[in-house]
Parts: C-alpha cells; structure tokens; sequence
C-alpha cells in the first residue's frame, strides 16, 4: 500500500519490534541485553533483529570475530523512531495506566516531568485535528486523491459537546 502508515507497520507493525526499538533508543545493543530485557525467545529475537536490519532501522555490526557476535546499532532511521516511542509511552500512560505512569519522560536537567505533544516545526503549533488535516501528496495515486476527496466530504472530528455548551451556543446567536 502507498499509505504512509500502512508502510510503516509493514517495518515496525509488530510489538516485539517496537519494543526492540525502544530498547535500542534506551542503549541496548547487543543479542543478549535485548534477550534479557524482553524474555524474548531466541529465534524470535533472531528474526525481528533481521526483520529491522532489512527496514534500515538498525545495523549489524561484528564486534568480536571469536566467538563472532554482532550489536544492532540504531540507524538514522531508527532514531526517528523516537517521537513515536515518546509518544506511545505519553499515550499509555494517560490511557492504560489506572495504577499510575510507570515510566515518566523527564527533563535530565530539573528532573521534572514532560507533557510530550506533536508540533508542527515551523509554527510551533499543536497538530490538532482542527487546524491540520492530511491532504493527498504530491507522489498519491489516484485511488488516494479520490479516497481524501471522499474524507473532505465528511464532518471533521470534533469533541462532543456538553448540553451546557450546546445552550451557550444558541442563546448567543439568537
């Protein structure tokens, strides 16, 4: 598929690999750190370590020819992975996560806590559903352009609205 998540879950679209980024983007490197953080079987560490090597999000890289072992080194790519990382955590910590946060993104500095959001990098502001929309791109094809015409057709996402502010409403534009 052209769609840009749909390719994205094809590289990282499963747990064991997101938690191997994740693990990555905390210093891991080698076979048996990853192993014993996940309790990972072997041969499904084995694949998912190629699986990511073949995406380009991490690189092999011997680092003893006897025995001969190897680190998994996060690429550029892999890096990129971190906003998503932050936001998963900031995602299950306010929605699957009754008994409290137990992993906190923290400022190194003041060691206070992070209210991490999505920004847009030239404006600075929130990527909300009600200033940003997704749009076809210029590379979409034309089933694409005419499933995003069909979503402009649609009402927006918006937040339900109390009775009270439902009733502000129509006394003001009365």
């Amino acid at each position: 598929m052209a769609c840009p998540v749909a390719r994205s879950l094809e590289r990282v679209g499963e747990w064991w690999s997101i938690l191997i980024i994740r693990d990555a983007l905390h210093g891991f490197t080698r076979f048996d750190e990853f192993q014993k953080s996940l309790n990972i079987a072997p041969n499904m560490l084995t694949r998912r370590l190629s699986g990511l090597v073949d995406a380009g999000l991490l690189q092999r890289r011997r680092y003893s020819k006897r025995p001969r072992r190897y680190e998994y080194i996060l690429t550029e790519r892999g890096r990129d992975f971190r906003p998503i990382i932050v936001a998963m955590y900031a995602w299950g910590n306010k929605h699957f996560a009754p008994e409290g946060a137990s992993v906190v993104l923290v400022d190194k500095k003041t060691q206070k806590a992070a209210d991490p959001v999505l920004v847009d990098r030239r404006s600075g502001r929130p990527l909300n559903e009600r200033d940003f929309v997704f749009v076809a791109g210029p590379a979409a094809s034309e089933r694409t352009r005419r499933r995003y015409a069909m979503l402009d057709q649609k009402k927006p996402f918006a937040p339900q609205r109390s009775s009270r502010q439902v009733q502000g409403r129509k006394r003001r534009a009365s």
